[in-house]
């Protein structure tokens, strides 16, 4: 399949989850997250689900980065040139969902992407070597490619591998993909 089916796909797999099942699914991969050796890191860079697409519902892990008290970061896209920026998430952090359905922080104390220790990854679809699919618009590639190359890249799927993803030259590979039910480490 080309990467244009493939995301089709997974549209419509996500489209056909009810609200429980995306709520269970994204409770057990954030249960998957507390088995892994990843809490001794100081900034964790995570994505605010866009709820029309379905996407995992990351509240589960804000909530154990907040009780964890590390340091979470969010990013603002820029559709003109498909760059983020990344903000320290604070008690005076607005948000605001911009037009796109995605919520952003409208301010806040910029963090540089090479500070950050551990990223957690939205796709559609990830294959088992560490590949990943995303909306495509390179906004994640962009963004990983100038990460430190020791920060874990944490990918959040509600669905099993594939076993093979078309790969581009600038896709940036995973180091981790965690599932409800399975933990791919690569």
């Amino acid at each position: 399949m080309t990467k244009a089916e493939l995301r089709q796909t997974y549209k419509i797999k996500r489209e056909s989850l009810s609200a429980e099942e995306l709520d269970e699914r994204s409770l057990l991969i954030a249960n998957q997250l507390l088995k892994l050796p990843i809490w001794n890191f100081d900034f964790y860079h995570i994505f605010l689900s866009i709820q029309h697409l379905k996407e995992i519902n990351t509240e589960y892990i804000l909530n154990i980065l907040s009780g964890k008290d590390k340091n979470i970061v969010l990013s603002k896209s820029d559709f003109k040139d498909y760059s983020m920026r990344h903000y320290l998430l604070t008690d005076n952090t607005r948000l605001k969902i911009n037009n796109w359905g995605i919520p952003e922080p409208e301010n806040g104390i910029e963090v540089n992407s090479n500070q950050l220790d551990v990223i957690f990854i939205p796709l559609l679809a990830f294959d088992k070597s560490g590949s990943r699919l995303g909306y495509g618009k390179g906004f994640y590639d962009r963004f990983l490619a100038g990460c430190s190359s020791e920060s874990l890249k944490i990918g959040l799927s509600l669905f099993d591998a594939e076993e093979v993803l078309p790969r581009a030259s600038t896709d940036v590979l995973l180091t981790h993909c965690i599932t409800p039910n399975k933990t791919y480490i690569y």
